[in-house]
């Protein structure tokens, strides 16, 4: 006798669901592996196991290379494609618009908590450090740098160095004339979303090693930063990760719940595998794919709108890095070196943060960004190199924040113009494996075709 229909079906997603017992979830596993990652760091540190030390920094090098291997062909292609996307999208304008509009204010509002906390605070006031070990970085940022930086001189050297900002403009270039060309276009927009859905997946099996890769980067920083080395920076440090806090638990959730009308404890239950993703591997970038991933499976938020959005902001929303960090920074050194800042002076922090945020894509940590914030003060680029010691740990809670920005305020404007299915989003957020990975690659081709059903935007 052979099955009806529905019975194969409810056979098939019974073997779908994923199994009880054992299973962890994938944030439970990457909370485990950072407890066990500080408990083998301290090991390491406190009885000097050399081999333990250097097992722990060759695990989380070599998970930060794994993802660094698929940035270039990833941005690329996902600005192409997104660009692309956005002909199936009416009013396309406009929500490029209110997208650039959000990052700025929720960027604003971001470098108002650091540069606030800052002078509560006083993170350098009577901090002794030896300045004959300050000097200025190798690489420094200003404006005349960052515009023209913007375009490489050579398009296969913005990929061979992996400048992300290069990039993202010959993306943006690439994705505009495509859309413009028309049909004639239509096997490079083809070729670049398959590159997307390979790279995107290739990246997905490293993502599923964040486990592993967690325990080495965790472990390398508590063996290679002890107490002795913070202490004198420890008040900055608190302020970095309580600025940040401020962002992510006050100033996200009132946006979202006023200006979107969501809630934001289920915006959090959705983001926050990409959220501790981005803490743990202190790259936007990387996280991207899982960042697109939960905010459309597990928030709702439309895929033509989202796989616009979050490679834009991964590449230029950057409220911990561009925000918080540069505003507490500039005080710190400020005071460090003397120097009085007056109102002026933290007005220009403000502007420098919110319309030079960019200047951060394609490097870990935030010291272009700094420095062009220091040397548009005025400020000794010296007192760069005060904090460089500590800046793998604050970069940590810095690129966490940037990737909770970055979702967050997509499901704002998604939600202020009519692209976040609310039932999506109320729903239990869904496991993240690869159960999905085949349709949701053919939902994506299928949602790049022109079509006469285009998605609705007030």
């Amino acid at each position: 006798m052979s099955s009806s229909p529905r019975a194969v079906d409810e056979k098939t997603q019974a073997e779908r669901r994923p199994r009880r017992g054992l299973h962890l979830s994938f944030g439970m596993q990457i909370l485990l592996a950072l407890v066990a990652g500080v408990a083998l760091g301290w090991v390491a540190r406190q009885y000097h196991v050399g081999w333990l030390e250097a097992g722990l920094d060759g695990i989380g090098s070599l998970f930060v290379q794994l993802l660094k291997l698929a940035i270039p062909p990833l941005v690329f292609t996902a600005i192409v494609v997104s660009v692309a996307n956005l002909r199936n999208v009416t009013n396309a304008a406009r929500l490029v618009g209110q997208t650039l509009l959000w990052f700025a204010i929720s960027g604003l509002l971001a470098v108002l908590v650091g540069i606030g906390l800052g002078l509560l605070t006083d993170p350098g006031q009577g901090v002794t450090l030896d300045m004959g070990t300050a000097k200025a970085p190798d690489h420094t940022g200003s404006w005349t740098d960052f515009l023209t930086g913007i375009i490489p001189t050579n398009p296969v050297g913005a990929f061979v160095e992996g400048n992300v900002l290069q990039i993202v403009f010959l993306g943006v270039v690439a994705g505009i004339a495509a859309v413009k060309i028309g049909a004639k276009a239509d096997p490079f927009i083809h070729l670049s979303e398959s590159v997307l859905e390979i790279t995107q997946k290739a990246l997905w099996w490293v993502i599923r090693l964040a486990p592993i890769g967690t325990l080495g980067l965790i472990g390398r920083a508590v063996a290679g930063y002890g107490w002795d080395l913070v202490a004198p920076l420890a008040t900055f440090t608190i302020d970095v990760y309580v600025a940040c806090a401020i962002i992510l638990f006050v100033v996200y959730p009132v946006l979202l719940a006023v200006f979107a009308k969501v809630s934001p404890r289920r915006f959090y239950a959705g983001a926050w595998p990409a959220i501790q993703l981005g803490f743990v591997s202190r790259s936007s970038v990387g996280t991207m794919p899982l960042t697109q991933r939960v905010t459309t499976e597990r928030i709702g938020v439309s895929r033509e709108y989202a796989s616009f959005a979050i490679p834009f902001g991964a590449t230029s929303k950057m409220d911990g890095c561009a925000g918080v960090y540069p505003a507490l920074a500039a005080i710190f050194v400020a005071q460090i070196f003397g120097v009085h800042l007056g109102l002026v002076d933290y007005a220009l922090i403000a502007f420098v943060s919110v319309v030079g945020s960019a200047a951060t894509a394609g490097l870990t940590g935030a010291i272009v960004m700094l420095t062009l914030t220091l040397s548009t003060l005025g400020l000794p680029l010296a007192g760069v190199g005060l904090l460089l010691a500590i800046d793998p740990i604050v970069d940590m809670m810095r690129t966490a924040t940037n990737v909770a920005g970055q979702s967050a305020m997509t499901t704002l404007v998604a939600a202020r113009e009519g692209l976040l299915d609310r039932e999506v989003f109320d729903a239990p957020p869904r496991a993240l494996d690869d159960e999905a990975v085949s349709t949701d690659a053919e939902h994506d081709r299928a949602a790049s075709e022109p079509s006469t059903d285009e998605v609705p935007a007030r």
